[in-house]
C-alpha cells in the first residue's frame, strides 16, 4: 500500500529528501551571503555546485521565491532578493503590529492543552539554548523567535492569520540583515558596533535574551486566559523589535 501511494502521488521519499536538501542548501547560501543580495541565481553553476540535476534546484527556487528569497524575472532568470529597505522593515512591522496582538489575544481565550503543551516545549527548547555551556547561535534563537510566533497565530485558531504571519518570513529577513551588519564589523565604525550590539542583546547568550523573557511574558498571559494583557505584551514585544532593529536596518542600508 505504502509504495502504491509513492508511485500515485509520483514521487519517492528519495526524491523528497534531495528536494529538501536542496532547498536548504540554496537557502544557507542565500541567507549566509554566500550568494549576495540582488546577486545572479544560476541553476547550471548550482546544479554543478550541489551535485544534482537542475530539476531539484528549479524546484528549489520556485520555494524560494515563495519565500522572498530569490525573485524571477523574465528572460533573466532568478536573483537573490534585495535586503529589505527602512520602508519595508517598518511597513512589515506595522502590518506586525495588526495581526499578531490580536492573534495573541485570540490565542488566549482559544488556546488548547495541546496548543499551551507545544509552546511550553518551544519555550524549553530556546531556555536551553542559553544554559551555560551551551554553544549559543544566533541563527538557534532566530529559529525560535519564528516557530513561537507561528505557534501563537496558530493557537489563535485562525488559519488566514497563521498564513499571513508565515508568509511575512519577517525573522528570516532579520537573518539576512544580522549577517550583513557582520559584514561591516570590521570597519572601525561605531555603528557596526551599536548593530552588532542590539542583535547580542536581544538574541545572545550570558543570561536570559530578552526575546525570551518577552516571550515568556506573552506565554503567561495566554496561559491564564488573560486576553487583554496577551494583546497588550505582544504589541509591545513588536513595537520594542522595530526600534531596536531599524538602526541596524538604516546602517546594512547605509553600507550596501
Amino acid at each position: 500500500m505504502a509504495r502504491d501511494s509513492v508511485h500515485r502521488n509520483g514521487a519517492s521519499p528519495e526524491r523528497h529528501v534531495l528536494a529538501d536538501g536542496t532547498y536548504n542548501a540554496i537557502k544557507g547560501k542565500i541567507l549566509n551571503h554566500e550568494i549576495s543580495p540582488g546577486a545572479r541565481v544560476g541553476i547550471d553553476g548550482l546544479s554543478r555546485t550541489l551535485s544534482v540535476s537542475q530539476t531539484p534546484v528549479r524546484e528549489a527556487l520556485a520555494r524560494l521565491e515563495a519565500d522572498g528569497l530569490v525573485l524571477k524575472t523574465p528572460l533573466r532568470g532568478y536573483q537573490a532578493t534585495d535586503l529589505l529597505s527602512v520602508q519595508q522593515f517598518d511597513e512589515l512591522f506595522q502590518f506586525r503590529a495588526l495581526i499578531e496582538p490580536w492573534a495573541a489575544s485570540e490565542a488566549a481565550r482559544h488556546g488548547t492543552r495541546r496548543d499551551i503543551e507545544a509552546l511550553e516545549t518551544e519555550l524549553h527548547r530556546a531556555r536551553s539554548l542559553s544554559e551555560p555551556g551551551t554553544e549559543q547561535t544566533y541563527a538557534g534563537f532566530v529559529e525560535h523567535d519564528t516557530r513561537f510566533h507561528m505557534l501563537v497565530a496558530r493557537t489563535s485558531n485562525n488559519s488566514f492569520v497563521e498564513e499571513a504571519f508565515i508568509r511575512t518570513h519577517c525573522h528570516m529577513h532579520l537573518f539576512r540583515v544580522y549577517k550583513a551588519s557582520t559584514g561591516i564589523e570590521g570597519d572601525g565604525e561605531p555603528v557596526s558596533g551599536l548593530v552588532r550590539n542590539m542583535f547580542a542583546e536581544y538574541y545572545e547568550s550570558g543570561h536570559p535574551p530578552l526575546a525570551l523573557l518577552e516571550h515568556e511574558d506573552i506565554f503567561g498571559a495566554i496561559v491564564v486566559g488573560d486576553g487583554p494583557a496577551a494583546l497588550a505584551l505582544m504589541l509591545q514585544h513588536i513595537e520594542s523589535s522595530r526600534h531596536r532593529f531599524i538602526a541596524a536596518v538604516e546602517a546594512v542600508n547605509t553600507k550596501t
